[in-house]
């Protein structure tokens, strides 16, 4: 039976796999076996004593991509083999997503150097800093060896990136002059960094400080051969990455759409279709964009002139009006963001305790507030979530950008906590994460237009559940979604009908009365990210879309709770698909 068995597992593993399931399941685990920084985020090898890949990075090298495509070719051509008479139902909707995604690599293939791979809002020189301090774990002495490891080939991964770069610039793909000026002033403060103050030294050193089982001694040592990897491998690492982008600088322009680069208005169109899953033309969202602007500014013009705010020189002072009021800010010092944290943390834990009319799955996963590295916060977004381990070895944290104090106003942290934790990201990724009826691709499937739509969902449903009952943070509410409806403009202003980065600020600035720090990182953001910005409101509008017609079709059978099952059950899945399954729930539950 034993020899049986590794023969069955041989062939699963090397072969055409016998079950469909299985093949799905061999593609996941072949795709993050060779990414070890994905496999620390999982953390599902480590109990099972298999820790090793925590001392490799991942490859980052354009020969790594090119294997990537290559590979995925060939598993469509396995996964066609499958013939749909022979699946289940469930079966079936896994085949069609993994089609998808295979189609889209597909057609994606010829423009996989079209972006940025170092910019000021995501790369390896600011991604490798924020991994190590909140996935790496250090439990054991042999975890904060591998820790070291991963320093000391922090120079091989910048080599393996710096090379893809030259092949973009020898295509002509060079970032703005912006984004290179934002990313060698991060490089240069960080290898400037007094070493004890550097954020990969301090990280270790508050991880080791926990392992009270551990002598002083060895930690000592531990740190200091951290500092011998910092100074000889890692500083001359970003030197190195820092000297090629100050020299890009001289050929750069100051053209910020992606329109610009080689077939630039195709690979528009392709950003488009990855992150909101339609055919949606730039012309069409650009439209809806500007649609739901006026509607949104409309809806809260009526609040604030309900509240006593002069509303007849239009929504742009009536907004500033509001945001200059000093009631609505924290103090600008460190107790005043503290605070900040920690009222986060409140508005998350009273929403946990209350969902239970809108939901009837079980949750119960920790989910932390922590600031944004200081090193990298004057170029983020306003937030953004991690994860959690798959064993629940680190909980989903939610990191809320402290940079400037008037960013956050108190009226807007309800909305901000409801998108990133519950019951948005961090509901929704837990949930994905513990379905046990789909294959393991689709419990982390990279659907932009489902996770954002549904994040975005979420806030509505947080206000008609009552959680917003103050009408100031009603209004923080529309306008977080009227954020998102700007976005679908500038996004596709830049990068579709040629706008300049200071005509989308001004743009942003005129229309949504957020900070001009926020305005600024933002749009910075979506000149890196073609299409992103326009997964959200796509998806929300969607997702809306479906409830409003299960609504109708049935009437005093439609439950809110149900519908929501539906909606998360499945994991992320393109928004075609999402309406047929709401609307095989729709046939299933008419009386």
């Amino acid at each position: 039976m034993v020899i049986l068995g590794g023969l069955f597992f041989w062939h699963e593993w090397s072969a055409r796999p016998f079950y469909i399931n299985n093949f799905f399941n061999r593609f996941a685990l072949k795709i993050v076996l060779q990414r070890p920084e994905a496999l620390t985020s999982l953390h599902f090898l480590e109990p099972k004593g298999i820790n090793g890949h925590n001392a490799e990075l991942d490859d980052a090298s354009p020969e790594f991509t090119d294997q990537l495509f290559e590979y995925f070719a060939e598993e469509y051509e396995v996964l066609k083999t499958y013939r749909n008479e022979d699946l289940d139902e469930n079966e079936r909707i896994s085949k069609r997503i993994a089609e998808y995604l295979f189609e889209f690599a597909k057609e994606a293939a010829p423009f996989a150097r079209h972006n940025y791979p170092v910019n000021q809002l995501f790369g390896v020189q600011n991604s490798f800093p924020s991994f190590m301090e909140s996935q790496h774990q250090v439990n054991t002495i042999e975890d904060a060896e591998h820790y070291i490891s991963r320093l000391q080939k922090l120079p091989r991964k910048f080599s393996q990136a710096l090379r893809g770069i030259k092949l973009r610039t020898e295509q002509g793909i060079i970032p703005p002059k912006f984004v290179i000026a934002r990313v060698v002033e991060e490089m240069q403060n960080f290898s400037n960094t007094k070493v004890e103050e550097n954020i990969l030294y301090v990280a270790l050193k508050d991880k080791l400080a926990k392992l009270s089982e551990i002598e002083q001694a060895e930690k000592d040592a531990i740190l200091q051969q951290a500092k011998t990897a910092i100074v000889e491998d890692v500083y001359p690492a970003y030197v190195e990455m820092t000297r090629y982008f100050v020299g890009l600088a001289d050929r750069a322009d100051d053209r910020d759409g992606i329109w610009k680069l080689p077939n630039g208005d195709q690979a528009y169109r392709l950003a488009l279709k990855l992150f909101t899953s339609t055919d949606y033309t730039p012309d069409y969202i650009h439209h809806v964009g500007i649609q739901e602007v006026a509607r949104i500014q409309n809806e809260i013009l009526e609040i604030l002139k309900s509240e006593g705010f002069d509303t007849t020189q239009g929504f742009s002072a009536a907004i500033g009006e509001l945001a200059a009021q000093e009631k609505f800010y924290y103090p600008d010092t460190e107790a005043g963001r503290e605070q900040i944290l920690a009222d986060y943390q409140t508005i998350i834990d009273e929403i946990n305790d209350g969902l239970g009319q809108a939901f009837n799955i079980p949750f119960d996963a920790e989910v932390e507030v922590k600031r944004i590295p200081k090193f990298k916060e004057e170029t983020s977004a306003g937030a953004y979530y991690i994860p959690p381990a798959i064993d629940g070895s680190r909980p989903g944290v939610f990191y809320a950008n402290l940079y400037d104090i008037k960013a956050t106003p108190k009226y807007s942290m309800r909305t901000l906590a409801y998108h990133e934790a519950i019951p948005g990201h961090h509901f929704q990724i837990v949930v994905a994460q513990g379905l046990e009826n789909i294959p393991y691709f689709r419990r982390f499937a990279p659907f932009t237009a489902y996770t954002e739509g549904w994040a975005l969902y979420a806030e509505r449903v947080a206000w008609e559940l009552g959680f917003q009952r103050n009408p100031f943070d009603n209004i923080g509410r529309l306008q977080a979604e009227l954020f998102r409806a700007v976005r679908l403009v500038v996004d596709t202003g830049i990068h579709a009908k040629r706008w300049t980065r200071q005509q989308a600020i001004d743009y942003m600035s005129a229309n949504t009365g957020m900070a001009i720090s926020d305005v600024v990182s933002e749009i910075e953001r979506y000149i890196v990210m073609p299409g992103q910005a326009c997964a959200y409101k796509v998806g929300m509008m969607k997702i809306l879309e479906l409830r409003a017609k299960a609504k109708e079709s049935l009437g005093q059978q439609f439950n809110l709770a149900k519908f929501h099952e539906v909606i998360l059950n499945n994991g992320a899945v393109p928004l075609d698909i999402l309406e047929e399954l709401v609307d095989r729930y729709i046939q299933e539950n008419k009386s």
